[in-house]
């Protein structure tokens, strides 16, 4: 159930392997967090807007026997990201090391040395965290075992930022090489330093815009999964998964239809499948309490917009940063307080593909992270002057005059993540990735309570993202039992 990026994945290997599969989806469209707002014109993608490790998909579409660059074109951007500083000064992060190494010795010559330092780590952490780990399923404490040395050999314990200031001294560089984790949901100063591998894969693969949006990919994934016989069903919410003697033996839908399945797959928030779904007395492991105490990633705030101008001088991403960091963080993940300043993630597709606005318009949309709903702010009413405080500060660095050229505007709040998206806590990407939440100790591809229920997504092995979700199919596939195990296929 659910029809995000993870649960197309799943579904469609799922299909190859011989099952008849029925995807069960929430909203009116599918996605999930990729959905896609249409207003006036204007395409907005909801959430994921780029494309890192395209092979993943290459593989998705040869399964049903096509070709992934027949249906999507992809398009490379350069830089990847502009960093804009508080005070005005910018990095550009690029694919190109000769261009990254001038950035570096530009804002500091005397970290040179030590970003060739950085990067060499990073691309271990890549090759050991991503390579090697990302699509093994950590089913058992052999599995954990097993990756033991390879976590040690990373010296997986610090955290990423603790890791990029060995080798850089300069707090714009840290900051440039280490908030990649927000990007899936961690505190640069919280997860692991495995995490490292963001910027190796970045830089091995390339950082790739979807010709018509990210939606364009969701699109395609349906049209391979219903050509391998595939169903989607929108507009059905799963309320409670069916259980018999320990055995998940199918779901019922919120208008009271009950649908039987060999096997169940959820490509929801674990959080919210275990508590909500799954009945208490079947859930030895993944308990309320211990759904409670876990450490969940931030909340996000978005607002999209799009404006009867084009703003040239804008890339296609930006992250427009504030005058705190460090404290900033330690407001939204440690103290969950929403806080007067933010950075934002400003996204402006039509940098790269004018087909998401009008002629001679822009379309945007701007992510703050903030706390999760245990901050108790009240978005009913805190939406509003929260976005016009964006609003002021991209008007003074970026979007000049942005007020007297807004055609479109409208908003979602970590509510929108509990109430839509059914997010634990409203949280943005599940569980954060420390290390004693990740691999073994997130929740597992195979269910730790529960026979013949499985996890796929951003909530699972090995997180979020789109190469990770994609990667959870894989991990995910290899603790499937085979379909003629049931008698069909």
């Amino acid at each position: 159930m659910g029809s995000g990026f993870g649960g197309m994945a799943a579904a469609i290997r799922l299909a190859a392997k011989g099952y008849r599969v029925t995807i069960l989806e929430k909203l009116d469209a599918p996605g999930g967090r990729a959905y896609v707002h249409r207003r006036e014109g204007h395409v907005f993608d909801a959430g994921p807007t780029i494309v890192t490790v395209p092979y993943l998909f290459d593989e998705l579409w040869a399964l049903a026997g096509r070709k992934f660059s027949d249906d999507i074109e992809l398009k490379s951007l350069d830089p990847f990201y502009r960093i804009r500083f508080d005070d005005g000064d910018h990095f550009d992060y690029s694919g190109d090391p000769a261009r990254m190494r001038a950035e570096v010795r530009r804002i500091c010559p005397s970290d040179a040395e030590g970003f060739e330092r950085f990067m060499r780590e990073a691309d271990q952490c890549y090759e050991l965290g991503f390579r090697t780990l990302g699509d093994k399923a950590f089913d058992t404490i052999g599995d954990l075992i097993k990756a033991a040395p390879l976590i040690v050999k990373l010296r997986g314990w610090r955290s990423l930022h603790q890791m990029v200031s060995s080798h850089l001294k300069h707090p714009k560089l840290r900051i440039a090489m280490s908030l990649q984790s927000l990007l899936i949901g961690g505190n640069p100063f919280s997860v692991t330093s495995m995490y490292a591998l963001v910027n190796a894969l970045e830089r091995q693969w390339g950082v790739h815009w979807a010709m018509g949006g990210t939606g364009e990919l969701i699109r395609g994934l349906v049209d391979v999964f219903e050509g391998m016989g595939g169903t989607l069903r929108l507009k059905s919410e799963v309320s409670r998964i069916e259980i018999d003697n320990g055995v998940a033996t199918g779901v019922t839908l919120a208008d009271g239809e009950r649908i039987a399945a060999d096997i169940v797959v959820c490509n929801g928030d674990t959080g919210h499948v275990y508590k909500h779904l799954v009945d208490a007395r079947w859930r030895k492991h993944w308990t309320d309490q211990r759904i409670e105490r876990g450490h969940y990633s931030m909340g996000l705030f978005v607002w999209y917009f799009g404006t009867d101008r084009r703003y040239e001088d804008v890339p296609h991403h930006m992250m427009v940063l504030g005058p705190r960091y460090r404290e900033l963080l330690q407001d939204i993940f440690k103290r969950k307080k929403l806080a007067g300043d933010f950075s934002i993630y400003l996204h402006r597709p039509t940098a790269t593909d004018p087909s998401m606005a009008p002629e001679g318009c822009d379309t945007f949309y701007a992510l703050m992270p903030v706390p999760h709903l245990d901050s108790g702010t009240d978005w009913e009413t805190q939406a509003e002057p929260y976005r016009q405080s964006v609003q002021e500060a991209l008007e003074r660095t970026v979007l000049p005059g942005l007020g007297q050229h807004l055609r479109v505007s409208f908003c979602t709040t970590p509510l929108d993540f509990k109430h839509r998206l059914l997010s634990y806590k409203g949280a943005g990407f599940g569980l954060e990735p420390l290390l004693l939440q990740s691999a073994y100790f997130r929740p597992h591809n195979r269910s730790e309570d529960v026979k013949n229920l499985f996890m796929v997504g951003a909530s699972t092995h090995p997180g979020a993202g789109v190469p990770g979700v994609i990667m959870s199919a894989k991990a995910l596939e290899s603790v499937l039992p085979d379909p003629a195990t049931f008698g069909r296929r």
